[in-house]
């Protein structure tokens, strides 16, 4: 495990709706969320911090929502806008570092191991990119800083909004035995419970527990999790031009309890991949549509379908009815996406994000 890594995970707060508040400050102290209609089965894509208090949440379906917050102002949303800012956002990371991974239009990681500004000093450049941000693009986002990216992105949901949390080498593993397990990525409710049963809320109880036992619970997942319970993580920052897949999932606050809730969520999802896919000129390499999906019992299927003619968002409902029906469960997790083909000699030289 490397000390030396400097890892910086950047997360816009509430991005989509913060954009809804830079264009219409008379937004700011209402709650708001972007999403589809009540009367649409639709799905929130995000809530501003207002609408959190109510326990209004991404995901969650705007019925809800609005039951729980009968004021909340429901906005379709624009993509260009946010793809805009996006690109913005993506230009100042730039400035400080070729080596980025996005996630999403609003996060990030970034390695700043070898960069000279600021003497080096990875602090110091996360503070500038965020005061930057808000200068520029109207907007605040949170930054964690550590020596993978496994603590860097917890670090940025340490203190949102509008915060930086930095864990020094020193102070490392002082601070991963202080995490909740949920902060873990894919460990939802179900397996929040599981871990429960056996004892373990923090990654301090994590570590204690025998491998053996969690292996008998969580199966191949079992390694992953005690190693990022001990603060391990040497996954590098990935920059590669060629990819094989542009995707993007969810795992959800709540299990989606049957089709219907599956399908709700669907036009969120794929407006978020249309908005991945925005820029970078992969649609001559499309090769197939696929689908995951994740169960509460942690079984998971994937259906690919090869693309034969214009792109149509209807096939990936067809997938999902194939996919639902192979477990016929509630959901935790649903991904989609395209698989791409490698690139032509001369789509090399296409921009690509």
């Amino acid at each position: 495990m490397s000390l030396n890594r400097k890892i910086i995970h950047i997360d816009a707060d509430c991005f989509y709706a913060a954009i809804e508040m830079r264009d219409n400050p008379r937004l700011r102290d209402l709650p708001i969320a972007v999403g589809g209609a009540a009367n649409g089965r639709g799905v929130l894509s995000t809530a501003n911090y207002v609408a959190r208090g109510y326990g209004v949440r991404s995901a969650m379906p705007t019925s809800v929502a609005i039951r729980l917050c009968p004021t909340l102002l429901v906005l379709p949303g624009d993509m260009s806008k946010y793809r805009e800012a996006s690109t913005q956002m993506q230009a100042i990371f730039r400035e400080f570092t070729p080596i980025i991974e996005p996630l999403s239009l609003d996060e990030a990681y970034l390695d700043v191991t070898d960069s000279h500004e600021f003497q080096g000093s990875a602090t110091r450049i996360a503070e500038e990119i965020r005061c930057r941000i808000l200068a520029e693009i109207g907007i605040t986002v949170s930054a964690g800083v550590a020596t993978n990216k496994f603590i860097a992105k917890v670090a940025s949901d340490w203190d949102k909004p509008d915060g930086l949390t930095v864990v020094t080498p020193e102070k490392q593993f002082e601070f991963v035995s202080s995490i909740p397990v949920k902060f873990i990525s894919g460990i939802g409710r179900v397996a929040q419970e599981k871990l429960a049963s056996l004892g373990v809320f923090t990654c301090a109880d994590l570590q204690q527990l025998d491998f053996a036992l969690l292996q008998k619970h969580f199966g191949s997942m079992a390694f992953r999790l005690s190693q990022f319970a001990l603060g391990i993580d040497n996954r590098p920052v990935m920059t590669s031009r060629e990819r094989k897949s542009i995707s993007v999932e969810h795992t959800f606050s709540t299990d989606l309890r049957d089709l219907a809730a599956c399908q709700a969520v669907m036009p969120t999802l794929l407006a978020e991949l249309a908005g991945r896919m925005a820029g970078r000129c992969l649609e001559a390499q499309l090769s197939k549509y696929y689908l995951k999906i994740k169960f509460d019992n942690f079984k998971q299927t994937t259906i690919e379908q090869p693309i034969k003619s214009a792109l149509s968002e209807s096939i990936f409902l067809t997938l999902l009815e194939l996919a639902y029906s192979r477990c016929s469960r509630p959901v935790r997790l649903i991904g989609v996406g395209y698989r791409l083909s490698p690139p032509e000699p001369h789509q090399l030289l296409l921009p690509f994000e």
